[in-house]
C-alpha cells in the first residue's frame, strides 16, 4: 500500500488538518444520527494522544460555493464535543483570518472545527489556491473521508499535494478492507449485486466478471437477465432495452470463467404491499399478471452453496424488494448465512451501498460482516475499478 497512516507521522505539537465526512442529519439545530461522527472518533483521539492539534475540514449539504446559513457546520459542535470528550471550538471560515486566529488560539488537547468547505466556489473545482490557503493553517494533512474520496475537491485531493499527508483510521480501515476483498483477495470470491436497474451498475458488472469467481445477480436486475434469455417475466420491473447488454455481460463472464448465478425460482405477487398474497414459481413460470418481487428458496440454496464454497464475499444491493415482508426473505436468509460463515472465520465479507447497509441491518447481519462501508458512491466506484482521486492523492 502506497499511502501512509497516522503511525507514520510525528504529530507532537503539530496542527493536523483532518478531512472528515460529518454530513449528518440535523433537525431543529440538533444532530439526529451520530453514526458518521462516531466513525471519526478513533482518528481524532489518536491525533490528540500523539500531541497533535486536530483541525477538522468538512462539507455539509450543497451550498454551491455560496454562504448558506442553514448549511453551517456550527450546530454540529455539541455532538462532536460529546463524541470526542473534549471541548470543540468553531471558526466562521475554513481559510483566512477567522481560521488562522482560531488555529492560533486552539489549546492543546482540544479540537477545532472549520466552517463548511463548500461555502467556497473553489472547493468543488479542486482549486489549488483554495487548497494552499487551507494548507497554510496546518503542518500535516490527514484524509479520513473515504466517502468523499471519489470526488476531486480542494479539501480531498489538492490539499494532499500541499502538505505531508496520511490516511486517518477510518480511511485506513476502509482501504484495507477493500484491498482484502478485491485487491489481493482470498479465493474463491463471490460477489452479490442486486438492485433495480442493470443500467446503473453496468461498469460494476463489467469489472466484477473479470475479478470474481461467482456473481450473484438479484433484485430487479435479475429480471432483465431473464428477459435477455427469452423468459417472460410478466409485469415485473425489467429493463427490456438492456437485454443485449445483459447478454454481453453473460458472454464476458463465460470468457472470464466467472459463474453467473441467476434465480432458479422466484416469489411473485399481483400487488406490491406488505404481506401481499404471493407464491413461489420457477423463474421461467411467472404468470402474465404477476410481478417477481424476490428470489425463491431454491435460489437462496444456490447462493448459500456459493457462499459456503468461497473465502471472500463482496455484497452490493438486495436480492428482492427487501423493504417489505415477505419479499425480504431471500435477502435475510442469504445475509444470515454470510454472517454465520463470517463468524466462523470461513468468510471475509465486505458490503457497501445505501440499500445494502439498510438491508443487512434489517436482516440483523451487518454487525457480523467483516466490513460494512457506508461510503455509497465511493464504494461503488471502487467496485467498478475506478481510481478514487482522494485515495490516489495520498500515495502521490
Amino acid at each position: 500500500m502506497a499511502w501512509k497512516t497516522l503511525d507514520d507521522l510525528d504529530l507532537e505539537g503539530k496542527v493536523a488538518l483532518v478531512r472528515v465526512d460529518i454530513n449528518v442529519p440535523v433537525e431543529d439545530g440538533r444532530v439526529t444520527d451520530t453514526t458518521r461522527i462516531d466513525k471519526i472518533v478513533p482518528t481524532v483521539k489518536d491525533i490528540l494522544a500523539k500531541g497533535g492539534k486536530p483541525v477538522l475540514l468538512a462539507h455539509f449539504g450543497r451550498p454551491k460555493g455560496k454562504i448558506v446559513p442553514e448549511m453551517s457546520l456550527k450546530p454540529l459542535v455539541p455532538a462532536l464535543a460529546e463524541a470526542f470528550g473534549v471541548p470543540v471550538h468553531f471558526a466562521e471560515d475554513c481559510i483566512g483570518g477567522p481560521a488562522k486566529r482560531a488555529v492560533a488560539a486552539l489549546p492543546e488537547g482540544e479540537v477545532l472545527l472549520l466552517e463548511n468547505t463548500r461555502f467556497h466556489e473553489g472547493e468543488e473545482k479542486n482549486d489549488r489556491e483554495l487548497a494552499a490557503a487551507m494548507g497554510a493553517l496546518g503542518s500535516v494533512y490527514i484524509n479520513d473521508a473515504f466517502s468523499a474520496a471519489h470526488r476531486a475537491h480542494a479539501s480531498t485531493e489538492a490539499l494532499a499535494h500541499v502538505l505531508p499527508c496520511a490516511a486517518g483510521r477510518l480511511m485506513e480501515a476502509e482501504l484495507r478492507a477493500l484491498e482484502a476483498a478485491l485487491g489481493e483477495p482470498e479465493r474463491p470470491v463471490t460477489a452479490v449485486v442486486g438492485g433495480a436497474k442493470v443500467s446503473t451498475k453496468l461498469d460494476l458488472l463489467g469489472n466484477l466478471v473479470s475479478k470474481v469467481d461467482n456473481l450473484v445477480i438479484g433484485g430487479g436486475m435479475a429480471n432483465t437477465f431473464l428477459v435477455a434469455q427469452g423468459i417472460d417475466v410478466g409485469k415485473s420491473l425489467a429493463e427490456r432495452d438492456m437485454a443485449d447488454t445483459a447478454l454481453e455481460i453473460l458472454e464476458k463472464a463465460k470468457a472470464a470463467g466467472c459463474t453467473i448465478i441467476l434465480p432458479a425460482d422466484v416469489v411473485v405477487a399481483r400487488e406490491f404491499k406488505v404481506n401481499a398474497e404471493s407464491e413461489t414459481v420457477a423463474a421461467d413460470a411467472c404468470p402474465e399478471d404477476a410481478m417477481i418481487l424476490d428470489a425463491g428458496p431454491e435460489a437462496v440454496a444456490q447462493i448459500v452453496k456459493a457462499f459456503e464454497g468461497s473465502r471472500t464475499l463482496i455484497w452490493n444491493g438486495p436480492l428482492g424488494a427487501f423493504e417489505i415482508a415477505p419479499f425480504d426473505a431471500a435477502t435475510n436468509a442469504a445475509a444470515a448465512k454470510a454472517a454465520e460463515l463470517t463468524a466462523e472465520g470461513r468468510l471475509i465479507s465486505v458490503a457497501g451501498g445505501g440499500d445494502t447497509v439498510a438491508a443487512l441491518n434489517k436482516a440483523g447481519a451487518a454487525e457480523t460482516f467483516s466490513y460494512i462501508s457506508t461510503a455509497g458512491g465511493a464504494f461503488l466506484e471502487w467496485m467498478e475499478g475506478k481510481t478514487l482521486p482522494g485515495v490516489a492523492a495520498l500515495g502521490a
